[in-house]
């Protein structure tokens, strides 16, 4: 599993999903407002709710669309250092000893010819990749793109009937029941439950960007990839990374949004990557305390700048703080980032920064962002 060297973040899995029955019985009581549009988790038989709800409806949607990814790669031991020494090389140049690794995941067949979603780190380096899917069948997939920035990747596999699990398309929110379906140490198809702790979470150093939904539904190493659905059996999010000091859950868990994941697939089906906006700038922010006099909010600076990289061109020096871009104002370094990423190259953006305590208006043409390397679990 992957593992920050800022915190134990580890890579892992996870599934989303919506209750209702509190609503009902608040709007039962007298005087009570009405209850907000919901999606809900009815019984079977209809009527009221008295006691917990079952989530089998929404598992027998989406289960058949989670499955499980098998992958093997060759990975080359080096030799001890000691077999560079003279005596060894008298006696015959030592070869590197090779042996074969395996690892596991989870993915989401997100359309019906074949495209999978799953963790950049799942795939990584693979030398084979083999999905499991629920009905029994094995079949072995091509890896169509990867989008490290976001811990993403497309697969593919050539079957027939296969089922789909929906993006879910209408906002989410903290509360909200979740479900997580996934292969947690390779036991088989597990789901949990429990619910959205936050939404938008960012600046925890996984991804470069990062917009994740927070659930406490357990998660463990093999969810990776796997499914975070509503008690509608629609996808929420692509389960990525929990926090932990254990190796296992401790109930928090980390999904990319199921609208970011799908823009990355259609983007990645269309060109075989996905093409960002990108400065050439290193940004970081400078806590309240230590910001320019006036300014009660941390402030955002660009502490680095590539030589001959679009951000020096456009005239950005180190020590800038940003203001604005794009007449959006910058209020956090992962905010600007997502602005600047969502530009396409070529495109010409008015830049508001403030250097020696005075405001400048630039014009800042936006490159390409290099493909970044994935990072294995």
């Amino acid at each position: 599993m992957r593992i920050s060297t800022a915190l134990p973040w580890l890579a892992l899995a996870g599934v989303v999903g919506y209750v209702g029955w509190h609503d009902n019985w608040m709007a039962r009581l007298p005087g009570s407002p009405p209850a907000l549009p919901r999606e809900y988790a009815m019984p079977a038989t209809g009527g009221a709710v008295s006691g917990p709800v079952s989530y089998a409806p929404a598992v027998t949607r989406a289960a058949p669309a989670v499955v499980n990814i098998y992958t093997t790669q060759t990975v080359r031991q080096e030799l001890n250092p000691l077999f560079n020494h003279p005596w060894f090389r008298f006696r015959g140049e030592q070869t590197p000893r090779e042996r074969t690794a395996s690892s596991l995941g989870s993915g989401v067949i997100a359309s019906a010819d074949g495209y999978i979603l799953t963790n950049d780190h799942v795939v990584a380096s693979a030398d084979r990749i083999v999905v499991a899917l629920n009905d029994g069948r094995e079949v072995p997939a091509k890896v169509i793109g990867t989008d490290p920035d976001t811990d993403l990747a497309v697969l593919r596999v050539q079957l027939d009937q296969l089922p789909v699990l929906p993006f879910k398309t209408s906002p989410s929110a903290v509360g909200d029941v979740v479900l997580a379906i996934g292969n947690p140490f390779g036991v088989g198809q597990t789901v949990t439950q429990g619910i959205i702790s936050a939404i938008g979470r960012s600046g925890l150093g996984i991804n470069t960007y990062e917009d994740f939904v927070q659930t406490d539904a357990a998660i463990n190493p093999g969810n990776s990839g796997g499914a975070l659905i509503d008690v509608g059996g629609n996808l929420v999010g692509i389960n990525s990374a929990i926090y932990s000091r254990s190796g296992g859950s401790m109930g928090i868990g980390f999904a990319i949004p199921a609208a970011t994941a799908r823009q990355v697939m259609q983007d990645i089906i269309a060109s075989g990557r996905v093409v960002r906006g990108w400065l050439g700038v290193e940004i970081a922010s400078r806590p309240a305390s230590d910001s320019l006099p006036g300014q009660g909010a941390a402030t955002v600076l660009i502490s680095g700048v590539l030589p001959g990289g679009p951000g020096a061109k456009g005239g950005l020096r180190a020590g800038d703080q940003l203001v604005s871009v794009d007449g959006q104002a910058v209020t956090s370094p992962d905010q600007v980032i997502r602005q600047i990423g969502s530009f396409k190259p070529g495109k010409v953006a008015d830049v508001v920064i403030r250097r020696d305590g005075r405001e400048q208006a630039l014009k800042v043409g936006m490159g390409e962002r290099p493909k970044q390397q994935s990072r294995e679990e």
